[in-house]
């Protein structure tokens, strides 16, 4: 039997496949930049595990409405042939378990242990129905409408005694529902969100962190120069990461040619400037700030979240570093720290993925390291001084460069650590807009980055009940504060921003929860 929406479905076929192909020559473009990111894996503790291929969708609604999204689902969209989100199919394969209901699998019932893992559920269809009225841009959902629906759930006690929400129709930039929108709040990791879109706008999306060991003529001073890449791994699995390994095996290649078997190790960190201990002071969730360290300065085998940090991460990398060419056969001293000059001899480089896939990291995983050495790269191409106020200034700068509405806002750093920072609902709705907009394509990694709800990153454990798969959204959490901003499809398939931010909450899971609530409102509302 053909449910309705199927036949729908095959009938616009023919008029979707036409729009598909109008609107190839800007798809291929994006198509081209983002296809990399789409087969990374992102899970926090294997970061390189796929992705729901959500950002096709997203891309699409963004660029030109409804109408334009619906050839994008023609030519790859993240849906199968019932409009149902394949995201949950695929995260079920990643975790090597059977399930994904409605996705043509075949369950055997038999001798099924009740200890097996349950199918995945299947989201709920956000693809509306596409007949005659599928190939018009709809309307967006009304202020008062939206009103209506949110404006009781962000009363909710658990959201503390001050608040701010906006709501944005991304295809048109226009605001649909605001709250004290341009009141400036602590807006905790929301930061990260700016933080971003600064970076990609300074550096563009294809930069790369290179470090590199280079050796000082006629001293035999062999110096260790780090490029600022807190992705830069000494695992034996690198992942796609830039490896230490590679680069100490490189090195050790290069010296032997040369008949050299003992060198003088240093390591450089000038490229930032200032202290590198955040305001907070000694914290498991963010390592000394430095040019050069190896899995952001871990001391265990995590690879986001808290954990215990090396107190020099430069010296701790510079050590492994030469552990790694003594089983080479080349004998080092002791590091300590140095400046290499012009006339040092690269001998070797590795260079971290793109811009574009940090910034997904940073975002999907709520990575402070990555957010504040991109905030001093941001200053470095800036032409500002890389410390925590040269990179704060140089984020205000660059968004204030886009034309982004940056009254009431102050940044002190970039992950959104200090309490000092503050940000208003419409700033973040505006970044998230611009981020979506097609003549800003190396901002894209913004909208990427987003955690997927119920799936990846910071929100992999919220909406298991509700909008799992259909928010895509960055958390912030401190103490007392709790923030949710990004982006969700509604009823009739328009993509929306959004950003909500309290303060003074006293419960952090209540406060989530009721966020959690009000994101889920509205992915369900239709708003008329």
């Amino acid at each position: 039997m053909v449910v309705p929406e199927l036949r729908a479905w095959r009938a616009a076929r023919p008029r979707l496949a036409r729009v598909a192909r109008a609107a190839r020559p800007h798809l291929v473009r994006a198509a081209q930049s983002v296809k990399p990111w789409v087969t990374r894996l992102t899970q926090a503790a294997r970061p390189r595990i796929a992705r729901p291929k959500t950002w096709q969708y997203t891309a699409g609604a963004a660029t030109a409405g409804l109408a334009l999204a619906a050839g994008v689902v023609t030519a790859a969209g993240p849906w199968d042939s019932s409009g149902q989100r394949t995201a949950e199919r695929d995260w079920a394969a990643v975790q090597e378990r059977g399930g994904g209901i409605d996705h043509g699998r075949k369950s055997d019932t038999s001798d099924t242990s009740a200890e097996e893992p349950r199918p995945a559920p299947s989201a709920a269809t956000v693809l509306v129905g596409l007949g005659s009225a599928g190939n018009h841009v709809k309307s967006a959902p009304t202020g008062p409408a939206l009103a209506d629906v949110l404006g009781p759930l962000l009363m909710d006690p658990a959201l503390g005694t001050r608040h701010s929400a906006a709501v944005v129709d991304v295809a048109t930039g226009r605001r649909l529902y605001g709250h004290a929108a341009d009141d400036a709040l602590t807006p905790a990791s929301t930061t990260k969100i700016a933080t971003a879109v600064a970076a990609l706008s300074a550096l563009g999306a294809d930069h790369r962190l290179t470090t590199r060991a280079a050796l000082e003529p006629d001293t035999g001073e062999l110096v260790l120069v780090g490029g600022g890449d807190p992705t830069l791994t000494a695992r034996k699995d690198a992942q796609g990461w830039a490896s230490l390994r590679t680069l100490a095996d490189d090195t050790a290649a290069a010296l032997t040619k040369r008949g050299v078997n003992k060198v003088t190790l240093s390591y450089d960190t000038t490229l930032y400037a200032g202290p590198e201990l955040h305001p907070i002071g000694v914290n498991d969730n963010l390592a000394p700030v430095s040019a050069l360290m190896a899995d952001e300065a871990r001391t265990d085998d995590s690879t986001s979240g808290p954990a215990t940090r090396a107190t020099d991460p430069a010296a701790d990398a510079a050590r492994t570093f030469a552990r790694f060419l003594g089983d080479h056969g080349i004998k080092t001293t002791s590091p300590g720290p140095s400046k290499a000059t012009n006339r040092a001899e690269t001998l070797a480089t590795v260079s971290s993925p793109p811009l574009s896939t940090l910034v997904e990291r940073m975002l999907t995983n709520s990575d402070n390291d990555i957010a504040e050495a991109l905030a001093r790269q941001t200053a470095a191409a800036s032409g500002a001084r890389a410390d925590f106020a040269g990179g704060a200034a140089a984020i205000a700068g660059r968004l204030q460069k886009l034309q982004l509405p940056l009254r009431g806002a102050a940044f002190h750093d970039g992950s959104g650590l200090n309490r000092d920072d503050r940000l208003t609902a419409d700033l973040l709705t505006a970044l998230l807009t611009k981020a979506a907009d097609p003549t800003h394509p190396e901002l894209r990694p913004v909208l990427t980055g987003l955690p997927v709800a119920g799936f990846t990153g910071t929100l992999t454990s919220r909406y298991t009940d509700g909008a799992a798969g259909l928010v895509r959204a960055k958390t912030g959490t401190l103490t007392g504060v709790n923030a949710l901003a990004g982006t969700v499809v509604d009823q009739d398939g328009r993509l929306l921003a959004f950003a909500f931010l309290t303060e003074n909450t006293t419960s952090t899971e209540a406060a989530q929860a009721a966020l959690d609530r009000t994101a889920t409102a509205l992915a369900a509302c239709g708003c008329r």
